[in-house]
């Protein structure tokens, strides 16, 4: 007899996560001026229009800024590195750079990086809380 293993549910750690087979961010963008946004908006910042539409975020960046935490909120292991990546297609993403030695030694600015999902935790019902950063390529 074969049994099946469990599969755990997994939940996004943000709304604009998106898990599956092939996990990605993504943003609202303006339909006028092309401005994106990861978080709800009545009206872009960028040129006040109110239309706007789903676009799909591309995996590949760049990394513009980067500092390394030294002190973190309690529970969260430090240091890490923090960074400011720009995508390939032009969309800045604040996010952990991971699976990477948080030391300048490691990290450069105009780094290649990619988009990776991890687990951070299990809710009391057994749910799996995922998360986003980008990893050294």
């Amino acid at each position: 007899m074969v049994t099946k293993k469990a599969t755990t549910e997994q939940v996004p750690l943000v709304d604009y996560l998106r898990l599956g087979a092939r996990p990605h961010l993504r943003a609202h963008e303006c339909t006028n001026c092309g401005a994106r946004f990861f978080d709800r908006r009545n009206a872009c910042a960028k040129c006040g229009k109110t239309a706007f539409k789903n676009a799909r975020i591309r995996n590949s960046a760049t990394v513009r800024a980067f500092t390394i935490v030294h002190r973190a909120a309690p529970g969260i292991p430090a240091p890490y590195v923090s960074a400011i990546v720009t995508t390939e297609d032009g969309t800045t993403v604040r996010s952990n750079i991971v699976n990477c030695e948080p030391s300048p030694d490691a990290v450069k600015l105009g780094m290649k990086v990619k988009f990776t999902t991890y687990a951070i935790g299990i809710d009391d019902e057994g749910r799996e809380a995922i998360a986003y950063g980008y990893q050294p390529v």
